[in-house]
């Protein structure tokens, strides 16, 4: 046999192998996501109650635009988004750059602490927040002690108010996580660029809006997709902290298709319907994310 043959042969052993290691995991993905995505996608050309589902064309997107719950859902999400996301995003900046300076003590403890809510659960720390923001909670009380208040703070059955609470736990639970993305790329930055510039003359602000936002551009597009997302998707923290209320004024996207699935009269159909709708707008939002920060890969 030929050196090509065999080289040729080897190549193809080696191809052959590497395919059987990732079969399983494509298996999976294939099964677990796309199979079910694309069900979803069949389902939302259908309505009925329960499993009585019959095909009804493209009636139940017909519906999204005159459904005024959906539209208020849809607007409540954004809310977050708007307001959520870039507190979080800059306040992570922030504790990154802080918890990156060489001389500050007890660096460890500090990190993990602001991580630590990343890691905690989704539904004991809504619950924890809910008694928290109680009326007679003790939000309310140390605000009083403190003379800030006069009176309690309906935080959760006041609407203004309800969504401060939910914007609240949720820039809690996730500034940690978020932070550390931050400070790993901030540690892979060459100390040698900031001695540089301290000896041109440059101020630390100026450092920071001339160094380290450039040079932490694609994490802070990557965090700020993953945020998008994961308001989009926001769930654990309205369901147990105000259960959408009061009335529908905190109430997602995602407990509005948890509540057409199993709340109301089972419309499974309708329910993925809204869930396509999430995916056109992350889709979007991350196309517009992508055009600002001036990334065309």
């Amino acid at each position: 046999m030929s050196t090509a043959k065999k080289g040729m042969s080897i190549q193809r052993k080696s191809n052959l192998t590497g395919w059987l290691f990732v079969s399983l995991a494509v298996i999976m993905i294939v099964v677990f996501y796309f199979y079910p995505m694309l069900q979803a996608l069949l389902l939302s050309f259908k309505s009925g109650t329960g499993m009585n589902l019959e095909f009804v064309g493209l009636d139940n997107y017909k519906r999204l635009f005159t459904d005024t719950t959906f539209r208020t859902a849809l607007t409540n999400t954004f809310i977050y988004l708007i307001v959520q996301v870039p507190i979080m995003i800059i306040l992570a900046l922030f504790l990154s750059v802080l918890l990156n300076n060489s001389q500050l003590r007890f660096k460890g403890f500090f990190r993990t602490a602001i991580f630590l809510p990343a890691v905690t659960s989704l539904v004991a720390y809504s619950v924890i927040f809910k008694y928290l923001f109680a009326t007679d909670g003790l939000v309310n009380k140390f605000l009083m002690n403190l003379h800030l208040i006069q009176t309690p703070i309906a935080w959760i059955t006041d609407p203004f108010w309800a969504k401060i609470t939910i914007i609240i736990a949720i820039t809690w639970r996730w500034t940690g996580y978020n932070m550390i993305f931050y400070l790993s790329s901030l540690q892979n930055i060459d100390n040698s660029i900031y001695e540089a510039a301290r000896i041109d003359g440059a101020s630390a602000t100026r450092q920071f809006f001339g160094i380290t936002i450039p040079l932490l551009k694609p994490i802070i597009l990557f965090t700020s997709i993953t945020s998008t997302i994961g308001t989009l998707q926001l769930f654990d923290e309205v369901m147990n902290i105000t259960k959408g209320g009061p009335g529908n004024a905190t109430t997602s996207i995602s407990q509005y298709i948890y509540n057409l699935s199993f709340k109301y009269s089972s419309d499974f159909g309708y329910a993925a319907t809204v869930s396509y709708s999430i995916v056109v707008i992350i889709i979007i939002l991350a196309f517009l994310q992508f055009k600002l920060a001036g990334d065309d890969k």
